[in-house]
């Protein structure tokens, strides 16, 4: 995680532990490069941060302010740290269905840059949530990136064990959305029925170097999963 990162999560932990609510104004620009002891470019490039994920807008001479504007229960869609972020305060859990080590096959080798005598991990998930069918997910990891995966690992957060552990400095992602209907296989696993219509996102995530290391699927139960969007000024 680079610096800038660490120190937009650090403001966001303020804002929680102050317990700032919507509108409420932050410490000046000189008063947080000395609280967080960074440089004024570190400061500014963590705001930045901050304001793409919804949680403070900027007003030009007048300061910066927090912005309320996710709901509970409500994922960002445009956000790419996983749902425990997003979710926090509600009971989430990850049963893994199944983890192999795959040849790339040749989808694989386009979206992850990779040869095909490369190596994917494939972990297929249900999460849960307060204990109801939210999603199915199914990821792959390249193994170039992602040097060891089990299922221990599968039941916690993968990305915080990219971060913490294999110290990978993730960059940006690009997500694509779509109706779908649910098979057979994997209606029985939302409580769905066979057909019955999910959103459907396809995500692949980069590194800071732009090398891409996942591409994973989700299919979303149709009345349990919510979602928001936090616009930029328009």
């Amino acid at each position: 995680m680079l610096k800038y990162e660490q120190v937009a999560k650090q403001i966001e932990v303020f804002i929680k532990d102050e317990q700032l609510q919507q509108g409420d104004k932050l410490p000046i620009l000189d008063r947080l490069t000395e609280q967080f002891e960074v440089s004024k470019t570190t400061i500014i490039k963590a705001l930045e941060v901050l304001e793409i994920k919804g949680l403070i807008y900027q007003v030009r001479g007048s300061g910066i302010f927090v912005r309320q504007s996710q709901r509970p229960g409500f994922i960002n869609l445009t956000g790419a740290e996983g749902f425990a972020n997003d979710l926090a305060g509600f009971d989430l859990q990850a049963e893994v269905l199944s983890l192999e080590t795959l040849k790339a096959e040749e989808k694989l080798q386009e979206l992850l840059k990779l040869s095909p005598e490369e190596d994917v991990y494939c972990l297929k998930r249900q999460r849960l949530i307060q204990g109801l069918p939210y999603c199915l997910e199914e990821s792959y990891y390249s193994k170039r990136h992602v040097l060891y995966l089990n299922e221990e690992i599968g039941r916690a957060s993968v990305f915080t064990y990219l971060q913490e552990d294999l110290k990978l400095s993730f960059g940006f992602a690009d997500i694509y959305f779509r109706i779908s209907n649910l098979s057979k296989e994997h209606a029985p696993l939302l409580n769905q029925r066979e057909n019955d219509a999910t959103l459907l996102t396809e995500s692949i995530y980069y590194l800071h170097n732009g090398e891409p290391f996942n591409y994973s699927v989700l299919r979303y139960h149709k009345d349990q999963a919510q979602f928001f969007v936090p616009s930029l000024r328009y």
